[in-house]
C-alpha cells in the first residue's frame, strides 16, 4: 500500500510492507519504505502570507477601537434602554452595596436590592491588598500591571457612572472584613449587599465580613430595652446566565457532559430578565465620613505595588462598564460580525474573529444576561441565523460557570 502525503514544499511516499503469517493473521512486524521525492525545495525567505501574520501579530489593538465620545453616546443610548424612569423606592435608611467582581451598574441585583431597601445607597469597592501579593504556591503574582491598569479603569469608569446617576464611589484600601464593618458603623447602615464568590479565598473573605458586622452595634428607633441591631450581609447570585435556583439539577450534580447540560436547560429553564434600575440612584447617605478617610480616590499602578507597562502587541483592552457596552455595540452593531460569528469565531490574529467579552464578564463589567438580550435584540432588529444560535450555543457555557 502507498500513501502520498502532500505539503507546500515536498511530496513523500509512504510504503508500508505487511508480513503475514500462515493462519493469515495480522503480524506486528512491518517495514517503512520513505521515498522523498527530488523536488524539495528549501525556502530561504519567509513567504508572503507568512509576512502578513507575523505583522499582524505584532500590531497593539485597541478594543473596542472607538473614541471616547462614541464611547459615551452608546453608554448612554444603553442605560435609557436598561433603566426606568418611574420606580418607587420600599425602604427605609442606609443600604451598602460591595462592589466586588460586578463592576457595573445595569443588571446589578445587589444595587438593585440595596435601592429598593432603603433611601440612601452608599457603593463601596475595598482594594484588598491580598489581590496584589502571591500566590501561597510557587509564588507566582496574583495582579500583574496590565491587570491592575485595566481594574483601575473599571474603578475610575465606575465611579464616573455613578455619579452621573447621582451616587458616588467609596474607595478604601484594606481588607473588607475591616473596612466594611466600620463604614456600616459610620453610616447606620442596615444591609451591605453584595454578589458572592465561589472559590476558598473569597468566601473566607464572606465569612470575615459578616463576622465583623455582627460585632457592629447601630443605632436603631426600636423601643427602649432592646438590644440594638447589627447590619446584615445579604448576598445575592448574578455572575452567570442562569440563575443557579432555576436550574433542573443541583449544582453538585451538574452533568459531566456539556451537551447534556445545554440540552437540559434549554427544554426546562429559562434565562431570568435584566434587573431593571430607575434613571437616579441618589441620594447619598447624609453621614460624615471624615472618620473613616472619606471618599478615597481611584489608585494609580504605583500605588499598588506595581510599576506601569505599556501594550506593544496583541490586544489592549479597555476596563468599565462603557467600554463593555461599547463592544458589544462595535461587534453586533456597527460591524455587525455577530451575522459571521460561527464562520470567524476559530481565527487567531487580530480583535475581530471573535466578540473578545471575556474581560469585562470576568470583571462583571457586563452581565452574561444583558449580552444575551442584545443577542436576541439583534436577531429581532437584523436577523437570526446559524452564528447567532451559535453564539448562543457557546454562551450557554456560562450558564453557571
Amino acid at each position: 500500500m502507498t500513501v502520498k502525503l502532500f505539503s507546500s514544499s515536498s511530496s513523500f511516499h509512504f510504503k508500508f510492507l505487511t508480513f503475514f503469517s500462515s493462519k493469515s493473521t495480522l503480524n506486528p512486524l512491518f517495514s517503512t519504505n520513505i521515498l522523498l521525492s527530488n523536488n524539495i525545495q528549501i525556502m530561504s525567505s519567509t513567504s508572503k502570507s507568512d509576512q502578513n501574520s507575523r505583522l499582524s501579530s505584532s500590531k497593539s489593538y485597541l478594543v473596542p477601537s472607538l473614541n471616547s465620545d462614541e464611547i459615551d453616546r452608546i453608554t448612554d443610548e444603553t442605560f435609557r434602554r436598561y433603566t426606568l424612569s418611574s420606580m418607587k423606592r420600599k425602604g427605609v435608611g442606609v443600604a451598602i452595596v460591595w462592589f466586588r467582581n460586578d463592576l457595573r451598574i445595569l443588571d446589578n441585583e445587589a444595587l438593585y436590592r440595596a435601592w429598593m431597601s432603603s433611601e440612601a445607597v452608599l457603593p463601596v469597592y475595598c482594594v484588598d491588598p491580598r489581590l496584589f501579593e502571591t500566590t501561597h504556591y510557587f509564588g507566582f503574582p496574583k495582579t500583574g500591571a496590565l491587570r491592575a491598569q485595566y481594574l483601575i479603569e473599571c474603578l475610575d469608569d465606575l465611579k464616573k457612572n455613578l455619579m452621573k446617576h447621582g451616587l458616588n464611589l467609596l474607595i478604601q484600601h484594606g481588607k473588607p472584613e475591616d473596612i466594611l464593618p466600620s463604614i456600616a458603623k459610620a453610616s447606620g447602615a442596615h444591609t451591605v449587599y453584595a454578589h458572592t464568590e465561589t472559590c476558598s479565598e473569597e468566601l473566607r473573605v464572606e465569612r470575615g465580613v459578616r463576622a465583623g458586622l455582627q460585632k457592629v452595634r447601630r443605632q436603631t428607633q426600636e423601643p427602649s430595652g432592646k438590644n440594638p441591631l447589627s447590619p446584615k450581609l445579604e448576598l445575592v447570585w448574578g455572575s452567570t446566565m442562569y440563575h443557579t435556583d432555576d436550574l433542573p439539577f443541583h449544582p453538585t450534580e451538574l452533568p459531566d457532559v456539556y451537551t447534556q447540560f445545554r440540552k437540559s436547560v434549554e427544554s426546562k429553564c429559562t434565562i431570568r430578565s435584566c434587573f431593571k434600575l430607575p434613571t437616579s440612584l441618589g441620594p447619598l447617605p447624609r453621614c460624615d465620613l471624615d472618620e473613616i478617610g472619606g471618599w478615597g480616590c481611584v489608585p494609580l499602578v504605583d500605588d499598588l505595588g506595581l510599576h506601569h507597562e505599556k501594550v506593544n502587541m496583541g490586544m489592549c483592552f479597555r476596563g468599565g462598564e462603557s467600554a463593555a457596552l461599547s463592544r458589544v455595540n462595535e461587534y453586533f452593531w456597527r460591524k455587525d460580525l455577530l451575522r459571521v460569528y460561527k464562520e470567524t469565531r476559530n481565527g487567531m490574529l487580530g480583535p475581530d474573529y471573535s466578540t473578545k467579552f471575556s474581560p469585562w464578564l470576568a470583571s462583571g463589567c457586563i452581565s452574561p444576561r444583558l449580552v444575551y438580550e442584545e443577542v436576541k435584540r439583534y436577531e429581532k432588529e437584523r436577523q437570526a441565523n446559524d452564528s447567532t444560535y451559535w453564539y448562543n450555543f457557546n454562551f450557554h457555557k456560562l450558564g453557571i460557570v
